[in-house]
């Protein structure tokens, strides 16, 4: 789990607003960042809970599923890097991944198509020659602040990544998948408390953990533990994409915690939902809001 040697007061640890991060055009960059997200590389310790299982993780170049990559390297597992574009980004979580003495694999590719997440699983079985940890972790979001004002290019583009690809990577890794496996599915506070502005975004979310809960309990039957986390504002490139500079700037100040999670915050709840420690937890929304609180 990460360990912190100072910082006893949990509402300190890392940066807070406010943050002189401008605007970056999508699909956003973890490395143009100010400050620059914490993932954990000099925090987090690994206790072997995840030794030699092979992981797909997308949107695992940045943010939170580069926060998971390294934490489920330095556990023992090696990953397949699922992106779009950020190629820099990309070759960080990589190294990271590497150096951890660990095979990461890289795929980049628009996960909005069927074809596209079949790929992906066939190039984990190439690299690893098994599947024990799918974790459905892109997104894309934009805000508007009217309904008639988000266009309908980018209400699909929304659903095709966020939800639709969930669909086609479960569909393509569950046939490789024996019992054991775990599935772990990034909701979002948003699925519960909706921010008007995000609207098509809180919508998959809510899909999201929907789906959650059916998948969980046609899997089971097969050993495959399915669960969710819901994440509360986290510091990553989705933010600085989709908002102006002035939101950017305050992120998350008016949270209980004063201050938004780094994305090293979030990984020890995916650890423990891809781990036997969770052996008996199944089909669980599991909420890493900082004070936010799921229904």
């Amino acid at each position: 789990m990460t360990r912190r040697d100072t910082n006893p007061d949990p509402r300190q640890p890392g940066s807070q607003p406010p943050f002189p991060q401008g605007e970056q055009a999508p699909p956003g960059s973890e490395a143009r960042m100010t400050p620059r997200p914490d993932y954990g590389e000099d925090t987090y310790r690994g206790r072997g809970l995840l030794q030699d299982r092979a992981a797909i993780i997308t949107g695992g170049d940045s943010g939170i599923g580069r926060a998971v990559a390294l934490a489920f390297a330095r556990e023992g597992a090696d990953v397949l890097i699922s992106y779009l574009e950020e190629h820099e980004d990309a070759d960080e979580t990589a190294r990271a991944v590497r150096d951890a003495g660990r095979r990461a694999e890289l795929v980049p590719g628009d996960i909005g198509s069927a074809e596209q997440c079949r790929s992906i699983v066939e190039a984990a079985m190439s690299a690893f020659g098994r599947i024990d940890i799918l974790v459905n972790n892109a997104a894309f979001q934009m805000a508007h602040d009217h309904i008639t004002k988000i266009p309908a290019d980018e209400i699909e583009r929304v659903f095709r990544t966020n939800i639709l690809a969930m669909f086609w990577l479960t569909q393509a890794a569950v046939p490789h998948m024996g019992p054991g496996s775990t599935i772990i599915n990034t909701s979002s506070i948003q699925a519960y408390d909706p921010s008007p502005e995000l609207m098509h975004y809180a919508a998959t979310k809510a899909a999201i953990a929907n789906f959650t809960k059916a998948l969980s309990v046609q899997l089971i039957e097969q050993g495959i533990r399915v669960n969710a986390v819901a994440p509360g504002p986290v510091w990553t490139p989705l933010i600085a994409m989709s908002f102006d500079e002035e939101k950017i700037e305050r992120f998350g100040e008016n949270d209980p915690m004063g201050r938004p999670a780094q994305p090293a915050e979030l990984a020890p709840a995916y650890v423990f939902l891809a781990s036997d420690e969770s052996r008996y937890v199944v089909g669980e929304m599991l909420g890493v809001t900082g004070g936010r609180f799921l229904p």
